[in-house]
């Protein structure tokens, strides 16, 4: 069977795909043995070989040479097989002899097309989610193409990134035709093919902008320890280096400010405070409440925790707009920080679980649980790790995280109440 169009395809899929030849004429030659056995019968002896010179498919049937024949589509008589094929045939010799394929050519024509088409396709995803697997960890750059369902869909060129939802800033918008820029957080083999995840929101996507701007951090001189974000709000990130003459956090600001301002440009004004990092903890959770000035701490080892005392003018900064400060500052260090006046220390006053009671919905069971966990005040509260919190109260995730934003309002009130009026 001659079939030039599918030997034109052959050469020209090999080309403009990239794909290998040989899994071309394997799904070729699959479809014309499919199309042969559907047309001839299931239980036949057949073999199909491409003749690449001529564009010429050949399917053979083989039979065994019997002395009695039992089956004819299988077993040839060796009289038979002596004076139509082969005069020296032997009992048990396989002899196959070519069939004409015209009778089912349209057929296998159709199936060879759409199987190596489909063959190809799946090449291509192979090569596209190869090639992508090793990009995870990467930031990207693409164009919006639609919108599915509140997520982003990204032109990347040779296949599609997907921005969910969750991976975006709450605030940004975007209109067909805008660029994206956005981290590769996961690439996943689908059925219809691999699927790139990007994140906006991804704390390694705000380190990996740094690493673009400064060049000391691509170097290695300078490393990044930590990152804590509010994705589109505020983030804090501490740095450190083994370079005595280089300054790592003026090094990430730039001269006028010009490294962070280019990673604050492409967040859409995200803040950005960058902190040094000490291996001493107090100094570490001092340097990590920045802007905030600290009067002393204490440091509860069992509990991993710390009381941070600051002077009464500075509990506003050091806590931060509905406890975002110190939210981040706990984040980023890994302690449990609870901020505290001067004034309120030297009264002495500890509201105890009472205080956690003012959130809204909180039962005494759950606030003393919380309490006995080392949560003991607002503060704590406003700068726990939500996931931490589910576990230990089995509260969900939803009403811890209204407590946790909740928690950052009433300090915000308490403070203003307390704050001399101008």
């Amino acid at each position: 069977m001659v079939l030039p169009e599918l030997k034109r395809l052959i050469e020209q899929m090999g080309k403009e795909k990239g794909i290998d030849k040989e899994l071309i004429v394997e799904a070729l030659t699959s479809a014309v043995l499919s199309a042969a056995r559907k047309k001839l019968g299931q239980n036949l002896i057949l073999e199909v070989q491409y003749n690449d010179d001529v564009g010429e498919i050949e399917v053979f049937q083989f039979k065994t040479v019997v002395d009695k024949v039992i089956n004819e589509d299988t077993q040839l008589s060796i009289d038979e097989a002596r004076e139509t094929l082969d005069d020296a045939a032997e009992l048990g010799d396989s002899l196959g002899v070519k069939l004409d394929t015209s009778s089912f050519g349209r057929i296998a024509v159709q199936t060879a097309r759409q199987i190596v088409i489909q063959k190809v396709r799946d090449a291509e995803r192979d090569k596209i989610y190869d090639e992508y697997k090793d990009r995870k960890g990467e930031i990207i750059s693409g164009f919006v193409q639609r919108f599915e369902q509140g997520n982003i869909i990204v032109n990347l060129g040779r296949t599609e990134g997907i921005l969910p939802t969750s991976e975006q800033i709450s605030r940004e918008t975007y209109k067909r035709g805008d660029r994206v820029r956005a981290y590769v957080c996961d690439v996943r083999k689908t059925l219809k093919g691999p699927q790139i995840v990007l994140s906006r929101t991804h704390p390694s996507f705000l380190k990996s902008l740094f690493e673009l701007e400064v060049p000391e951090i691509s170097e290695g001189l300078i490393e990044i320890v930590g990152v804590a974000r509010e994705p589109g709000n505020r983030s804090k990130i501490s740095v450190k280096t083994r370079e005595k003459d280089i300054d790592p956090v003026g090094a990430c600001v730039g001269v006028r400010g010009s490294r962070v301002q280019s990673v604050v440009q492409e967040l859409k004004g995200e803040k950005i405070d960058i902190v040094p990092f000490v291996s001493d903890p107090v100094q570490y959770v001092c340097n990590a409440l920045s802007p905030a000035k600290v009067d002393r701490v204490l440091m509860y080892d069992e509990l991993h925790a710390m009381e941070v005392i600051v002077p009464d003018d500075q509990l506003s900064l050091a806590i931060g707009k509905n406890g975002q400060n110190v939210r981040l500052a706990a984040r980023l260090t890994g302690w449990k920080i609870d901020v505290k006046s001067k004034s309120r220390m030297e009264k002495k006053e500890e509201p105890g679980a009472k205080d956690l009671m003012r959130l809204s919905g909180m039962e005494e069971k759950t606030a003393d649980l919380l309490f006995r966990e080392g949560f003991k005040t607002l503060p704590l509260i406003a700068s726990a790790d939500p996931e931490v919190l589910t576990t230990l109260s089995g509260i969900s995730k939803e009403r811890i995280q209204q407590w946790v934003s909740e928690a950052g309002k009433l300090i915000d009130e308490d403070t203003a109440a307390k704050e001399p009026a101008s």
